[in-house]
């Protein structure tokens, strides 16, 4: 199924890394693998990293592309390629139009599985797109009701009750729905991968509320919903101290943490897993991947990208394409 499933790649904000990280990542693959792939995006803003990394390769129309060549599915800009590492309008709305792209090659069918570069959300917002980013654009564009974020390594996986949004909409959004909402999203995920997940709840408040002393929501919202998970036949137990529940997962007591709020659970994913983690869009019809790291401005267009997390994702989306979908969106 690796051979034969296609994934499409969209280019990130061209101005950023992705365009780099895309090239050294398929630099690395044999030829005959490179054509499973198909980059949406920029020939010209490949070619400008190519040159940079200096990783040889050669691109041609999607509908064209033969041997020894990567194929494109342009996207035009409609101006001239935005300056490399700098926050442009420009590239802002291109890294949205390769996204709206690829979700329609997704939805029909030409594409098995999405991989996402990193896109810019102040750019993406200069360029008149209002969205919290990647997460919020997928959901709109695929007319979903909202969607999850799941960050998943090798010895820790956590799924967000809410993402970016402030602190205090992040507490306000802990509610006994979107909870269960969130650990059903993660089940079924691991369900569609071959595994019953072993999941737990990290609380809200510190020490989950000491019993009201620091707080209610986690006896009043985080409790219920872990009760009626359970009465659904998952696996799932909390609310923990999240100050102990994420050692413990890494640890091998659990395959996934609920996180209540981004930083949650980005900060343990991202110290012990920074260059490998991988995000993944759940509660879609389509599937999708990106790497977990930002544009890196500072060092676009210099060679420096490190490619790792990028060969990353595109692993883990060809474990998604292999897995047939088993859930409604």
């Amino acid at each position: 199924m690796d051979r034969n499933a296609k994934v499409a790649v969209t280019l990130g904000d061209p101005a950023g890394v992705g365009p780099e990280v895309i090239v050294k990542a398929l630099a690395t693959m044999p030829e005959q693998e490179r054509r499973d792939f198909v980059i949406v995006g920029n020939t010209e803003a490949l070619e400008r990293a190519n040159r940079a990394a200096a990783t040889g390769l050669s691109f041609a129309p999607a509908d064209t592309a033969g041997a020894g060549k990567i194929a494109v599915d342009e996207v035009e800009l409609g101006a001239p390629l935005p300056e490399i590492g700098k926050v442009s309008p420009v590239a802002g709305d291109a890294s949205v139009r390769y996204i709206s792209r690829a979700v329609d090659l997704a939805t029909s069918g030409d594409a098995d599985v999405i991989v996402t570069a990193p896109i810019n959300k102040e750019a993406m917002n200069l360029a008149g797109h209002h969205y919290d980013g990647h997460t919020g654009l997928l959901a709109h564009l695929t007319g979903s009701k909202s969607s999850f974020m799941l960050l998943a390594s090798e010895r820790l996986n956590t799924i967000h009750v809410s993402t970016h949004i402030s602190l205090k909409g992040a507490i306000e959004r802990a509610r006994t729905e979107r909870v269960l909402a969130t650990i059903e999203a993660g089940h079924n995920h691991f369900m569609r991968l071959g595994k019953k997940a072993r999941i737990a709840v990290a609380g809200l408040n510190p020490h989950c509320g000491e019993n009201g002393l620091f707080g209610t929501e986690d006896t009043e919202f985080l409790a219920p919903a872990v009760e009626l998970a359970r009465a659904k036949g998952i696996d799932v137990v909390g609310p923990i101290s999240a100050d102990t529940v994420f050692a413990r997962a890494y640890n091998g007591a659990f395959d996934l943490v609920i996180a209540q709020y981004h930083d949650q659970g980005h900060i343990p994913i991202k110290l012990i897993a920074f260059d490998t983690a991988v995000n993944v869009s759940l509660g879609l019809p389509i599937d999708r991947v990106s790497v977990d790291h930002g544009t890196a401005f500072d060092i676009a267009g210099t060679g420096k990208a490190n490619h790792v997390n990028m060969l990353s994702a595109i692993a883990y989306a060809r474990l998604m394409a292999r897995s047939p979908r088993r859930q409604a969106a």
